[in-house]
């Protein structure tokens, strides 16, 4: 039989919408006691966690360490609110504190966390469409500054890094600031970090990966450099971030100066998927922590084997130092249990992502995709109710607001009163060109597979302007159904959603419950319904 506990399997959702609109999730009141949050619930009562320990959509994990607080960020690409930061003691446990970006700049890849002279910093590498005859790659690096990291956040601040992605903050032995950057380059930035104050060079070449490995390509990036003891460690990302099972990886270099010479590990890469049977694939990205008793830790992303639609993951994996200082990862294929940096508990991990819309508060729950720049002024909550209005034409115009979703099975429901918006509805959303969902406007239904509506067989007739809507989305299978009583079902269509991911549809995203409006108007959706299930 399916059991429905009312929380997530292993993850949380992430959202806010700007200071005075945002949305917020209540904390489910108990954790489950069925399914696989169960499991996790039982393992950190015997003193382990089992990965991920952040599910859903997060990729290219930056973690920073400030004494006895971790807090965690992610590239949000074109979902805005942007860069939800995300706050821990244990690297087990974590909770959000909000977004540090919610001005649409392009699409955001790989942050970098820092502090320096008590302040943070967020290195954010945007891209930005070209625009007229190209000029080289497409990409500018701001930063964002604040004196707490729960914020408030300054307005992102251009510092002239043009062409390269994947920044790393470091503090050279001269003293000065710098940020290394992909495939191996490496810049002087101001004091106050805010701006370049130096030429681009070119100070690492990566490691050879043999010829005959199985991988997307060299990409040498993510960068994130550590000093301990007399050595600078660099560690990076190669293979390609995605691709076949067996691309991504973790390699190691070091040298005792930030201009090197770099000598690379004896042992790269320290993680790498070798198999497709293993039950992570493409694991890299990895930042290197230091555990609250001491001990040493890999914070990294990696795909679910199978599910690439829940995007790339956040991995942890205990990692030593031999006895030449080298890095060494301890967790195997991560296919087991582990023992937790130290004690922890339930009850503090993640958001619930059942909510009945309650009064105008902030919070971190859902983020529109690819957003004009007035956007937070859709979304209005006022009487237990998410008043959202309408956008363009339909689905791929209209900036649907999503949740990121972290389980191989799920149902969602939502009640929507089409008010007078044109058309409203739910989705399993991964850009404007790969979607499906279910929708009502204009007297009938509107199904949609592959970004596209399906004319074949029509849609029927319904008078109804006030749906319940509902998806189950069972390992890849999504089935779409109706009620106009919120008891008796109808199904108005079922898909295969394996494919909609990044190795189809690019962007580096995931598949997304939303929801969207579209029209002059506006939608009025309540009671949303997030069930995880397993089956057993």
């Amino acid at each position: 039989m399916d059991n429905f506990p009312d929380t997530t399997r292993r993850g949380a959702l992430t959202l806010g919408l700007g200071a005075a609109t945002a949305l917020s999730v209540p904390v489910a009141a108990t954790p489950a006691t069925r399914g696989v949050e169960g499991q996790r619930v039982a393992d950190l009562g015997n003193g382990l966690y089992r990965n991920p320990v952040l599910s859903g959509d997060r990729p290219d994990p930056n973690v920073l360490k400030v004494g006895a607080d971790y807090y965690a960020a992610f590239p949000s690409f074109l979902y805005y609110p942007a860069i939800v930061i995300w706050h821990s003691r244990d690297l087990v446990d974590w909770r959000p504190l909000g977004p540090a970006l919610t001005k649409p700049l392009g699409s955001v890849f790989a942050v970098d966390l820092a502090r320096h002279d008590g302040r943070y910093f967020v290195y954010i590498p945007v891209f930005v469409p070209p625009v007229g005859p190209p000029k080289g790659p497409p990409f500018k690096i701001y930063v964002v500054h604040a004196t707490d990291m729960a914020g408030p956040w300054s307005e992102p601040v251009d510092m002239g890094i043009d062409g390269f992605i994947d920044p790393g903050h470091v503090v050279g032995e001269d003293g000065r600031r710098y940020l290394f950057l992909n495939d191996g380059h490496r810049v002087r930035i101001s004091d106050d970090g805010l701006s370049r104050a130096g030429p681009i060079e070119k100070v690492y070449d990566g490691w050879a990966i043999p010829k005959d490995w199985i991988v997307e390509g060299f990409a040498l990036e993510g960068p994130k450099l550590l000093r301990r003891g007399d050595w600078f460690y660099l560690f990076s990302g190669e293979g390609g971030t995605a691709g076949p099972p067996t691309s991504h990886m973790v390699i190691v270099a070091r040298s005792r100066s930030i201009g090197g010479p770099w000598e690379n590990c004896p042992h790269n890469p320290i993680v790498h998927t070798a198999s497709r049977d293993e039950p992570w694939w493409s694991r890299g990205h990895a930042t290197p922590v230091e555990g609250p008793a001491g001990d040493w830790w890999l914070v990294y992303h990696g795909y679910e084997n199978g599910f690439r639609t829940l995007g790339r993951q956040m991995l942890l994996e205990p990692m030593i130092w031999d006895a030449d200082g080298w890095p060494r990862a301890r967790g195997g294929d991560l296919s087991r249990a582990l023992p937790c940096p130290k004690a922890a508990t339930a009850g503090g991990h993640g958001v619930a992502l059942s909510t009945d819309f309650p009064g105008t508060t902030l919070g971190s729950a859902f983020a529109f995709f690819d957003p004009r720049p007035n956007y937070a002024a859709r979304a209005i909550v006022k009487d237990n109710a998410l008043i959202l209005r309408g956008q363009g034409t339909g689905p791929a115009h209209g900036s649907p607001l999503a949740f990121v979703a972290g389980d191989r099975s799920y149902e969602v429901t939502i009640d929507v009163d089409l008010n007078d918006a044109g058309e409203a509805g739910l989705l399993l959303f991964y850009n404007d060109a790969l979607f499906c969902g279910l929708g009502v406007g204009g007297g009938r239904l509107h199904l949609y597979r592959t970004g596209e509506e399906q004319r074949f067989p029509p849609a029927p007739a319904i008078q109804a302007r006030r749906l319940r809507l509902r998806v189950v989305n069972d390992e890849n299978v999504a089935t779409f159904t109706y009620s106009e009583d919120g008891a008796r079902w109808t199904k108005a269509g079922s898909f295969e959603v394996a494919g909609y991911n990044h190795n189809i549809g690019d962007g580096f995203l995931s598949l997304r419950p939303a929801l969207y409006a579209s029209g002059e108007g506006s939608a009025v959706f309540r009671t949303l319904r997030y069930r995880a299930f397993t089956k057993g």
